[in-house]
């Protein structure tokens, strides 16, 4: 097993002090949006020998040594890499609203572009990589976000709502073609068409959402969809996406539950802390709420076009007892370790760790110790480690005062232990 040391990633979105008080460091002074635990190659986890990094990359450990780090199934299914990333992410401010594309369309993308030499550090650049990113959220803070398409019936009830209260200003002919293009009796086309007319609406729509917000907060609206709207235009005046939001649903996570994002499906987090797992990629396609490249072809090639429920996830008990989250994509699984306090003389059971092939584990409070057939590794708050294939199967056992953690591995099949 190897104790790890991990990246902090200072998005300008991020909180300053959420992930310091859940991890019990020193808050940096400046936003901690994301910490990264895995061995992508922008951040990779460095190993830790003691208290210090010993200058090797988790990325450089698993090339060294790939099937005892990995395991034959993990490389047969995703090759020789670790095939998901573990983030603990804090958002005091409103993330790009993204959508992430299909495998198939990841490897052609990231091939086309290479092929026509756009650098892969380019600004303008869609595919950063040949990978997928399916990715789910678990909430430990409240967590607000959007989610995928809301009903066209219902997005256009919100259109008109808007426009009513726009009435002789000239940001009302936008969102009234809204409303119609929602119309559509095709509910796939009546998405497509509202969404491309708000992305692709050059400086009409831009004027339209500083209006909007305008004549939101005017009327002291209380719908939830048109207060998300004004929210928005605070962050981003005359961002597109800020109208785009009311073709979404409007989530809600309370502590301890969580969303499972497939390929094509519109989202944006807006606040809240919560631990994140993706398949290890970091190919984004924007569509507002931001000042980076959006590429409005691709993206309409990548958005779903359908009014979907919400994908909330809910955990599953194995017959190992473990508490795992096993969202429908094979890269990866999260599981939640929680063991209370002893209380007198009570020899409490360790707890499994679900494992397919490689995992990681953070601690988010209290203390455990990690117990393989090749030796023990005790963990404290905000410490994370790395378990190799080889090392399966691991036992967590909690210290004195309990502990809660998380353990991601891939999602392979089975009751793992």
């Amino acid at each position: 097993m190897h104790r790890l040391l991990n990246t902090l990633r200072p998005y300008a979105w991020g909180s300053t002090t959420a992930i310091a008080e859940l991890l019990g460091h020193e808050p940096s002074g400046g936003p901690e949006a994301e910490l990264w635990i895995g061995a992508h190659p922008d951040s990779p986890s460095q190993v830790l020998a003691g208290e210090q990094a010993q200058g090797t990359a988790l990325d450089s450990v698993i090339d060294s040594r790939p099937e005892a780090t990995l395991g034959e199934a993990s490389i047969e299914a995703f090759g020789a890499r670790l095939p998901f990333l573990l983030k603990v992410l804090a958002a005091a401010h409103p993330l790009s609203l993204q959508v992430h594309p299909t495998l198939e369309q990841a490897r052609a993308g990231f091939a086309a572009e290479d092929a026509a030499g756009v650098s892969r550090n380019a600004p303008e650049r869609n595919y950063k990589d040949d990978n997928h990113k399916p990715e789910m959220i678990f909430a430990l803070s409240r967590f607000e976000a959007l989610c995928g398409f809301r009903s066209a019936a219902d997005a256009a009830a919100r259109f008109e709502e808007l426009t009513a209260l726009l009435a002789g200003q000239s940001a009302a002919e936008v969102t009234e073609q809204v409303a119609e293009l929602l119309r559509d009796p095709d509910e796939e086309e009546a998405l497509r068409g509202a969404f491309a007319r708000l992305i692709a609406g050059g400086q009409q729509v831009r004027d339209a959402v500083g209006a909007a917000a305008a004549a939101i907060t005017a009327a002291r609206a209380d719908d939830s969809g048109l207060r998300t709207v004004a929210a928005l235009a605070q962050d981003y005046p005359d961002d597109p996406g800020v109208l785009v939001s009311l073709l979404l649903n409007r989530v809600t996570l309370e502590p301890g539950q969580a969303l499972a994002l497939g390929a094509g499906n519109v989202h944006a987090y807006l606040s809240g802390l919560g631990i994140e797992v993706m398949a290890s990629s970091d190919n984004v396609l924007r569509g507002g709420l931001t000042t980076k490249h959006v590429d409005v072809a691709e993206l309409l090639k990548t958005v779903r076009f359908a009014s979907l429920p919400v994908p909330f996830l809910t955990a599953v008990e194995s017959e190992l007892g473990q508490e795992i989250y096993r969202p429908p994509f094979a890269e990866f699984q999260l599981q939640r370790i929680q063991v209370g306090p002893r209380t007198g003389e009570d020899s409490r059971e360790p707890v499994p760790v679900a494992q397919a092939g490689a995992a990681v584990v953070l601690v988010v409070d209290g203390s455990l110790t990690l117990d393989t057939p090749k030796g023990d590794l005790p963990l404290g708050r905000g410490e994370s480690a790395f378990i190799p294939a080889v090392e399966a199967p691991a036992l967590a056992h909690a210290g004195d005062d309990g502990a809660l953690a998380f353990a991601v591995t891939t999602n392979l099949g089975g009751d793992l232990g």
